[in-house]
């Protein structure tokens, strides 16, 4: 669904109009916006607008992007797709992933900045649409954290986490290391998450799922991964975590055989976290 909505954004050619249509855009950030204008509106080409800029890490082509979307059919201002209610949209930068036309709005953007896109329908829509975007960081952003000098290291290559075993004994029981400290909204039991992570083998640090090396953030119901739901309550988005687990704790997120009996270590980031839609507006 969300492939075919987002499709509905691609459908112009990219061309800035000089006289823009006239909509506003209000709302505070990470919160769904208010958006306002005169119906039906009359939209002849793409227009783009920065609702205010982001003051993050600017957009990598072909990297991950993490986006909250809000879409309506210009011509009688009715919802048509939103995702605050549900969980962010991941896709990579790339004409080939985005289409041309999201394409054009999102590259040169930084982390933490909300678009406005109003476009003519086209491929996909017979109608107008205008979409609010907001970037969401793809990686934890916060305050460091001086971890237990007993556990192993966490360290980053190209941006990517790895981890140095400590040839110690693992621990017996659950761990819970912050490594990043974020500020944004603190994970609730029932949450849906969205994280980039890795996970590791303690004994040797050998890296068996990733999230980074797949390329983009998922997100699933924190109850399913029970080390998780335990571990990860109360953390606020942007923080990144070392979970240690142990092999008495169901992992959920990997069903290796190899990993049987092993603790096994996951270094979380957390981007964005909110309870299940209950129904769609």
């Amino acid at each position: 669904m969300v492939l075919v909505v987002l499709g509905l954004l691609l459908a112009a050619c990219g061309t800035v109009v000089t006289d823009a249509p006239k909509v506003t855009v209000t709302g505070s950030a990470g919160q769904a916006p208010t958006v306002t204008y005169l119906t039906p509106l009359s939209v002849d080409a793409t227009h783009r607008e920065v609702v205010w800029p982001g003051t993050g890490a600017e957009l990598v082509e072909g990297a991950p992007v993490l986006i909250d979307f809000w879409l309506e059919n210009a011509t009688d201002a009715s919802l048509v797709k939103e995702s605050y209610s549900t969980s962010p949209t991941p896709r990579m930068l790339t004409v080939e992933d985005l289409g041309t036309d999201l394409y054009e709005t999102l590259k040169g953007q930084q982390v933490g900045a909300r678009l406005l896109q109003i476009a003519p329908g086209g491929s996909g829509a017979d109608y107008p649409t205008v979409t609010v975007l907001d970037v969401l960081p793809t990686r934890a952003e916060g305050e460091p954290v001086t971890p237990d000098a007993s556990l192993p290291v966490v360290e980053e290559a190209d941006g990517v986490p790895t981890l140095t075993a400590t040839g110690t004994p693992p621990p017996d029981d659950l761990v819970v290391q912050p490594l990043v400290r974020g500020t944004g909204p603190q994970v609730d039991a029932g949450d849906v998450i969205t994280v980039q992570y890795g996970g590791f083998a303690w004994d040797d640090g050998a890296l068996f799922d990733s999230t980074w090396q797949r390329g983009l953030p998922v997100s699933f119901l924190l109850s399913d991964v029970p080390p998780w739901a335990e571990g990860l309550v109360d953390q606020p988005t942007g923080s990144r975590v070392m979970l240690v687990v142990p092999p008495s704790y169901p992992l959920g997120v990997t069903d290796a055989e190899e990993l049987a009996g092993k603790t096994v270590v996951f270094v979380i980031d957390i981007l964005a976290t909110g309870a299940p839609a209950q129904a769609t507006p």
